[in-house]
């Protein structure tokens, strides 16, 4: 019994020594109950509308109040035109927007009102619509005695995707996670692979610059990672029937800026991994976790915590499937994507630079 009792304190020993496994074995799980806990819901909170309203009467500022005070809507703005409305879609900056026909709502007993969806998301675009076409509707029951030949049927116009086509969606969120997997996660083991084999000294030690060793090593991720995409972007359009409706040259830049960050991931995760498990288990649980629940692939970032809301801003994915859908679905102009471009470009210089600066440390010491 006591020679039982010393082996498992001995294994107690080798666990508690390796910080690496503590937070594997302890933290990890804390981690993902919170991500689940709170990041998967298929509730819709918080959503940005807008609203256009030339009317102005009673019963039009009743319902724009009604909206606003939901806990599914908030209400970023009121706009004066259509237009504005448009590039308010086309930024992001809204989901949905309200458009109250000029037409006496309380005088002529019908209500022209239209409900315009950004439909790049079919399931969310549908809940949206749902949301609003209830509260709207549950006014006009309540308002009955105002008015008894009171009708409110809103018009429902879903943008980008009125076929409602799931792949509309998917297609962004799959490029994001492929690239991500080909790149941060091969990165890592590939070069992790060679300290465990011991040929990385022997690699280091020869005539050629570090530096030069390491771009080797991930050149040929580089170039997998431009075959995949361009392999999904010949299935996305000819097979599955979703087309490129924006500039394909600024999609084919966006996704290069993409692929470096995400290669510089890799590195990172090299520099601070000895063993192939461990480089697997922290691109697939820190990565490709974060990357499934906090991205918008699945679920609406705006319905998140707060602060889910902050931690999803730095995932490189998060800005890369919202640039991809702004360029690919809805075919707007750079000027709507230079935020994406701007951040994403600013995490793989910061990204690329720490993880090559890091790597020189370690061969330093």
């Amino acid at each position: 019994m006591k020679q039982f009792l010393s082996f498992v304190k001995k294994e107690f020993y080798h666990i508690f020594r390796d910080r690496r496994t503590i937070l594997i074995l302890l933290v990890m799980p804390v981690i993902q109950i919170i991500l689940f806990g709170f990041a998967i819901t298929t509730e819709v909170k918080d959503t940005p509308i807008a609203v256009l309203n030339p009317v102005k009467d009673d019963a039009s500022r009743q319902i724009v109040e009604r909206l606003a005070a939901s806990e599914y809507f908030t209400l970023v703005s009121e706009a004066n035109r259509v237009e504005d409305i448009e590039k308010a879609l086309q930024k992001g900056e809204i989901k949905l927007a309200v458009v109250f026909y000029p037409d006496n709502i309380l005088h002529t007993g019908e209500a022209a009102v239209q409900i315009i969806v950004d439909a790049t998301d079919p399931n969310q675009a549908n809940i949206f619509a749902n949301y609003a076409t209830n509260i709207i509707s549950q006014w006009a029951i309540e308002n009955q005695w105002n008015n008894s030949q009171l009708k409110i049927v809103p018009q429902i116009k879903m943008l980008y995707n009125p076929q409602m086509k799931g792949a509309y969606n998917f297609v962004p969120g799959v490029m994001g996670l492929i690239l991500m997997l080909i790149c941060a996660m091969m990165t890592s083991v590939s070069i992790v692979r060679e300290k465990e084999m011991g040929t990385m000294e022997t690699l280091l030690v020869s005539p050629v610059k570090p530096i030069y060793i390491i771009l080797a090593k991930i050149t040929p991720y580089f170039v997998l990672s431009i075959v995949n995409l361009t392999t999904i972007l010949l299935l996305s359009v000819f097979v599955l029937g979703v087309p490129v409706a924006g500039n394909l040259w600024l999609l084919i830049l966006l996704s290069l800026i993409f692929i470096l960050s995400t290669l510089s991931i890799g590195l990172f995760i090299s520099n601070v991994v000895s063993t192939q498990v461990a480089a697997m288990l922290i691109s697939g649980m820190a990565l490709m976790m974060p990357t499934m629940l906090l991205s918008g692939i699945i679920y609406p970032i705006e319905s998140m915590p707060e602060i889910l809301q902050w931690l999803s801003c730095i995932l490189p994915v998060r800005w890369y499937i919202a640039a991809v859908r702004a360029l690919m679905i809805q075919g707007v102009d750079f000027i709507f994507v230079v935020k994406e471009f701007a951040i994403l470009t600013g995490m793989a210089l910061v990204l690329l630079g720490v993880s090559l600066k890091r790597f020189n440390v370690r061969l330093n010491n």
